[in-house]
C-alpha cells in the first residue's frame, strides 16, 4: 500500500515539477518559496497586529507565534527525522527540475506548508474576511515547494493538514482559557 502511494506521489511530483515547468513559473516560484522574502512582511504583520490591532490583534499575534512556533518545531525536530523520507532533491537528483537549493535531508512534512496553513488558520479565526486570501496564499506557497523540486505533493498536503490541526489545537486551548477567565470575571480576554 505504501509503495503504491509513493508511486502516485512521485508521478504527481514529476507532473508539477517537470510537465508544468515553464519560464514564468521557473522565475516566480523560487521567489515565492524563498522564506527570506517573507521575513519582512511577516514581521510587519505581527507588529501591526500588536500595535494597531487592539486587544484582538495582540491576542492574535501571541497565538500566531505560539501556534506557528510549535508546529514548525514539531515538524522539523520530530516528524521529519522520525519519518525519514528523503527530499526529491536528494533522492531524484538527475530527474528533477531543481530551482532552489536542495534543502535539508528530509521532506515529510513540509515546514513551509505547515507554517503557512497554521498561520492562515489562526489569522482567519480572528479575521474571517481574509480567509480566501490567506488560504490561497498558503496553497501557492505549498505548490511552490513541489514545483521547485524540494517536496513531494504528499509532504505539502500532510504539512498543510498538520499545520491546520496544530492551529486548531492552540485556538481550542485559547477558547478554554477565555471561557475560564470570563467565568472568573476577567475582561482581558474580551475584544471587540
Amino acid at each position: 500500500m505504501i509503495s503504491w502511494l509513493d508511486r502516485i506521489d512521485s508521478a504527481v511530483f514529476h507532473f508539477f515539477n517537470g510537465t508544468l515547468s515553464n519560464p514564468i513559473f521557473d522565475y516566480i516560484m523560487p521567489i515565492i518559496t524563498n522564506q527570506d522574502y517573507w521575513t519582512i512582511p511577516i514581521l510587519l504583520l505581527v507588529l501591526g497586529l500588536i500595535f494597531k490591532g487592539g486587544k484582538r490583534g495582540k491576542i492574535t499575534a501571541v497565538l500566531l507565534i505560539i501556534a506557528v512556533g510549535a508546529s514548525d518545531a514539531i515538524a522539523a525536530q520530530l516528524i521529519k527525522p522520525w519519518v525519514g523520507r528523503l527530499r526529491p532533491s536528494h533522492a531524484l537528483i538527475d530527474s528533477i527540475n531543481l530551482l532552489v537549493s536542495k534543502g535539508g535531508k528530509y521532506s515529510f512534512v513540509s515546514n513551509h506548508a505547515t507554517n503557512m496553513f497554521c498561520a492562515a488558520t489562526v489569522l482567519t479565526y480572528f479575521y474571517s474576511k481574509w480567509k480566501k486570501v490567506l488560504y490561497t496564499l498558503a496553497v501557492i506557497v505549498a505548490f511552490s515547494r513541489v514545483y521547485t523540486g524540494v517536496h513531494y505533493p504528499g509532504d505539502v498536503i500532510f504539512g498543510g493538514l498538520f499545520g491546520y490541526g496544530m492551529a486548531w489545537l492552540i485556538i481550542s486551548l485559547w477558547v478554554i482559557v477565555k471561557m475560564r477567565e470570563i467565568k472568573r470575571g476577567q475582561t482581558w480576554v474580551l475584544y471587540e
